[in-house]
């Protein structure tokens, strides 16, 4: 397993978001995290990336404690792309990319090396931003930022991707294409990623495994045929829906409902 967590429990402070959640990720799997507003998602993946510290229960990353790592050892097997990014003063894309090299570097080496460049080439073409690579991040889009700290998180070279909302400021093209590469690196590179979505129909048309929570708590977990049925989707989302075939699998379609 390179993500293995155990009867996991935190929040902020003293209160608590998360209950007793406990699941396991084999290399080169998808699983999609998925839940109403205020369901615990987003905190959810923040105590997986050690963002926030539990207040109970295990995480193990490739088999060791997360909490037992140097942030340095974490960031060259994990990578986060929050929802909200911070946005840094006067650094172009190209630089903001080669940051995600630094994990990879000793703290006595400034320059990169040629194997650096090829990383942050390489994670620049995935993500179709090489024409922005002279553009300050501040003068970008919200789409084309999105993209460019998915550049960064995958010049990390990470072998476990936690993504939030990354579809959010992405128009239908964007959104699909984004999605198509995560797919790409999930089966080419064996890339273990883990998102937050709000689009139940995306998640399912390219996760693995669904993660369905209500008010912190797993309710369901399992493959999309497990998970996505009408009784399930209605304790978490509280509507009706129903299951349609399409030519990209199952989706769903909500009934209109009266409030």
């Amino acid at each position: 397993m390179v993500l293995d967590v155990y009867d996991l429990q935190g929040g902020y402070g003293a209160k608590t978001i998360i209950d007793q959640v406990s699941l396991a990720l084999h290399q080169g799997e998808w699983l999609s995290i998925l839940g109403a507003n205020g369901s615990g998602k987003s905190t959810l993946l923040r105590l997986f990336g050690r963002i926030l510290s539990p207040q109970q229960g295990r995480i193990y990353l490739s088999g060791r404690d997360i909490h037992s790592l140097s942030p340095t050892a974490i960031a060259r097997q994990l990578a986060l792309l929050p929802q909200q990014q911070v946005l840094p003063d006067g650094l172009s894309v190209h630089q903001l990319v080669s940051l995600g090299r630094s994990p990879h570097q000793p703290w006595w080496q400034w320059d990169l090396t040629p194997n650096d460049h090829n990383h942050i080439e390489q994670a620049l073409a995935w993500t179709d931003m090489d024409q922005f690579r002279h553009e300050p991040i501040s003068a970008l889009s919200g789409g084309q930022r999105q993209r460019a700290f998915l550049a960064l998180a995958l010049a990390q070279q990470p072998q476990v991707l936690l993504l939030d909302e990354p579809t959010t400021y992405l128009d239908i093209r964007y959104q699909l294409q984004l999605l198509e590469l995560l797919k790409q690196l999930n089966q080419t590179e064996r890339l273990t990623i883990i998102t937050v979505l709000h689009d139940i129909n995306l998640a399912v048309r390219y996760s693995d495994r669904l993660a369905l929570m209500r008010q912190g708590k797993l309710l369901a977990i399992g493959t999309v045929t497990d998970t996505l049925t009408p009784d399930i989707l209605k304790q978490v989302f509280d509507v009706d829906v129903a299951i349609i075939d399409t030519p990209v699998g199952p989706q769903i379609c909500p009934y209109p409902t009266i409030f």
